[in-house]
């Protein structure tokens, strides 16, 4: 029959109580100079107390083997100083050898107590007893952590002395002494394990809390890994939908723009409708690129909030510009009232967030027009953005700022109502949000709609640049004696601004790099450019702003009205805009809105 064998202990286990001893050694050690200093009073006291009443052999035998005692347990105290970094194993073996040279101090003190005891009156006896119960309570502290080593070491030195009091029966009272000193040591031992106890649930305790903290720093680690990771993660997802969306965006612009040049050249009424619905298919992408873009950096906490003084006139006309031919092509009256006001916010984020209103306004608006207002509110302005439209039922409203979330109407919507992610009152409501703005919605199915910014006023800023509020875009525009210099790298664009811009009637010089337009300017041409359009991104890591640079520069005195197209909408164009003195559209530009810019720029000078 096999004989069972005791399971081993978990290799953790083994491992918690090791790391238990190593901390116990190390606390005895740091307990050891008090230690040695105890004993070292304890043996002067004895030798000064005894030393003429013992024989001179027995008072200096047990002396020097006391000296020698303290003289080791020192000299093992200070190896371990001189070594701080030693292994585990050699900790170890320290704790063995501190052991041993306790139990042998116990033991020559427990002499001490045979040797020492009745050489003179009572009061040295009281002396004896005291000087030696006083070491016993004082290894409570140092030794209780381990049990066995502290019942040796009390038995060690109290039961010669209770047994030599026990065996003088030249005092009457030696039984009742002893059984008092049996009590005292059973209250020390007692006292041993408690307090061995609970230094054990300590020194546990702390092993614990550092094996806690390691494993938090390792788990603190891993989370900022993956921290980083996931930004790393989010920058990449952020700069692939702006690569993505810059490169689709270059032919939706040639496509827009040839379709224009299609229909400057055919009056068939047929291909008239053709280009119509191929530029509403490319302003429909480029809304839904913008939103994606959008809704991705917000997401992402790429979008920052700088809060300043901003002139709603000076906003106003940037919709008015931008919205107006769209509102006219539906029949609609855009209108704006309040622009003399000034607001606190941030004009980046205010003005995405009206567009986005403004262009839903405009969508699900059929009959009427779209207001823009704002007016002094409870101490701060209130914007406003109405529309007479098809109106959202009660039920819908709690769900308007859903992601890909779109209202449902009685009736069927229109195609131009359908297109669209459902995402850009999602992006108006995180924007809001991260400007810390109320925002509110009131709605009649039926009558329109109503959406409410409450913002701060601001204090107006010393100077801005001319209002654009009553710039209106002609739509029969004509550019008929215009110059016009573009820059564009892309090909099928370049060509599509020249057959555009020519069928307006201008006169346009197309290059496409930098270089280009610098080697024409050396051929120092004698008219100068009515306004220039470039593009943003150039070869050679140039950008439309050295393109402005180099033109102005050429002519120095009246400031060339410019306009910059880019396909990135990521943002941080603006400051460039406003240093540079451009104006920005993003591509696919449709050629009303170009239309529409053009004229405001030309009508600046």
């Amino acid at each position: 029959m096999a004989t069972a064998r005791a399971a081993p202990a978990p290799a953790n286990d083994r491992s918690a109580q090791h790391h238990r001893n190593i901390e116990h050694l190390r606390a005895l050690m740091q307990q050891t100079p008090a230690s040695l200093t105890g004993n070292a009073i304890g043996i002067a006291l004895v030798l000064a107390i005894f030393g003429g009443l013992s024989p001179p052999l027995a008072i200096g035998s047990w002396g020097l083997f006391s000296l020698l005692a303290w003289l080791a347990r020192l000299a093992h105290y200070r190896r371990y100083l001189s070594r701080p970094d030693a292994d585990a194993a050699t900790l170890s073996r320290w704790r063995r050898s501190w052991r041993a040279l306790v139990i042998v101090q116990a033991a020559l003190w427990g002499l001490a107590s045979w040797l020492f005891w009745d050489l003179g009156t009572p009061y040295h006896d009281l002396g004896l007893i005291f000087i030696v119960f006083s070491y016993c309570m004082a290894s409570v502290q140092l030794l209780s952590p381990q049990p066995r080593v502290f019942l040796a070491f009390i038995s060690v030195v109290l039961v010669p002395m209770i047994v030599r009091i026990a065996s003088d029966s030249s005092h009457g009272w030696h039984w009742q002494l002893a059984g008092l000193l049996s009590i005292m040591f059973g209250i020390t031992a007692l006292m041993g394990r408690t307090y061995g106890s609970a230094l054990g649930q300590a020194i546990a305790l702390k092993a614990r809390t550092e094996e806690l903290a390691a494993q938090l720093r390792v788990e603190m680690a891993a989370a900022e890994s993956a921290r980083r990771a996931a930004e790393a993660a989010s920058r990449a997802k952020t700069q692939f939908f702006a690569a993505a969306s810059h490169d689709l965006r270059q032919p939706l612009h040639a496509m827009g723009l040839f379709a224009e040049a299609l229909r400057q050249r055919s009056r068939d009424p047929e291909v008239a409708g053709l280009v119509n619905s191929i530029n509403e298919s490319v302003d429909a992408l480029e809304g839904l690129f913008g939103e994606l873009l959008d809704i991705t950096r917000i997401d992402t906490g790429g979008v920052e909030v700088n809060p300043g003084p901003l002139r709603l006139r000076e906003l106003f006309g940037r919709l008015r510009l931008h919205f107006e031919p769209i509102a006219f092509e539906k029949g609609l009256m855009l209108s704006f009232r309040g622009g003399q006001h000034v607001v606190q916010a941030d004009p980046v984020l205010l003005e995405r967030i009206l567009r986005n209103l403004v262009s839903n306004a405009i969508r699900y608006t059929d009959d009427g027009g779209v207001l823009v207002s704002c007016r002094p509110w409870q101490g701060g302005l209130r914007v406003q953005v109405w529309d007479s439209g098809i109106g959202i039922a009660d039920t819908a409203l709690p769900r308007i700022y859903d992601e890909f979330y779109q209202v449902q109407s009685s009736r069927p919507l229109e195609p131009h109502q359908r297109k669209g992610l459902g995402l850009g009152l999602a992006i108006v409501k995180r924007l809001a949000d991260l400007m810390q703005v109320p925002l509110t919605v009131r709605s009649r199915v039926g009558h329109g709609t109503v959406f409410s910014l409450e913002l701060p006023a601001g204090k107006a800023p010393r100077s801005s640049e001319p209002a654009a509020g009553n710039a209106k875009a002609p739509l029969g525009l004509t550019l008929q004696g215009r110059l016009i210099v573009v820059v564009e790298d892309e090909p099928a664009v370049r060509e599509g601004l020249v057959v555009v811009l020519q069928a307006w009637g201008a006169s346009v010089l197309a290059f496409d790099t930098v270089a280009a337009l610098q080697a024409w300017l050396v051929t120092s041409p004698a008219a100068r450019p009515d306004l220039a359009l470039v593009d943003f991104r150039l070869p050679e890591n140039q950008t439309g702003v050295d393109a402005l640079v180099a033109l102005r520069a050429h002519w120095p005195g009246e400031r060339l009205p410019a306009i910059m197209v880019t396909g990135s909408s990521l943002g941080g164009h603006e400051d460039q805009a406003l240093a540079h003195d451009y104006h920005l559209l993003i591509k696919p530009v449709l050629p009303n809105k170009l239309r529409a810019m053009i004229a405001f720029k030309l009508g600046m000078r």
